[in-house]
């Protein structure tokens, strides 16, 4: 039987990965770099430190990592106090799983003040009782190592998991961490075939996840 449901972040709750790519296109332009989609993939699912890394090793940077991150990070929060883009189901399906009594948390690649900043502006907070980040864990997404560490902090076999995810980084963790994965594929940064096929079930939108779908 499910008992709890592990959601991404990032292209599930909050449509972010274009935000993601924008930040990043600027703040590598601004030291000459040109930031592109294949940049963005490459750091899907990446923690902290290894896309701070990857923007200082591939470009170049005149800074060192914990500058990077500071200064993207610091640009994504002002973009998300102006604009909250906010995936259209997402808060509904949160909350249709919180009343029928499932045990919830977030495991993202977002550093956990993000995290939190963002839960918290969904109106969210209360109804998760685990955040984590991947900066926890020793590696980022496609490793399972978030999701077994979200399981953990649950108190749940990954086994009597479901995980929501977009990308397919984050469908290979939730995968090969032994939960059950729903799919709801990101338009902007589409998984490839391969990695969707891992996934247990793929919905349309967020307005499709129900508690009532998953009969397991």
């Amino acid at each position: 039987m499910i008992r709890a449901v592990v959601f991404d972040m990032d292209g599930v709750l909050v449509d972010s990965e274009a935000v993601w790519h924008a930040v990043r296109r600027d703040y590598v332009a601004s030291f000459g770099g040109s930031w592109t989609e294949a940049n963005q993939r490459n750091c899907m699912g990446a923690n902290s430190a290894q896309w701070s890394s990857y923007i200082r090793m591939t470009f170049a940077a005149p800074f060192d990592e914990q500058r990077i991150f500071h200064d993207v990070v610091s640009m994504l929060r002002q973009r998300y106090t102006e604009v909250l883009p906010v995936i259209p189901g997402a808060q509904q399906a949160v909350r249709a799983f919180a009343d029928a009594g499932f045990q919830l948390a977030v495991a993202s690649s977002s550093p956990q003040t993000l995290i939190e900043f963002l839960v918290a502006r969904l109106g969210l907070a209360e109804v998760f009782s685990v955040l984590v980040s991947s900066d926890a864990v020793k590696r980022g997404k496609p490793e399972p190592d978030v999701y077994l560490h979200a399981c953990d902090r649950l108190g749940v076999d990954p086994s009597r998991a479901v995980a929501v995810e977009d990308s397919g980084n984050g469908i290979l963790a939730a995968a090969s961490a032994g939960l059950y994965v729903v799919a709801v594929p990101s338009r902007d940064f589409p998984p490839s075939p391969t990695s969707l096929a891992r996934a247990d079930l793929v919905l349309d939108s967020m307005y499709d996840l129900d508690p009532g779908i998953l009969r397991l």
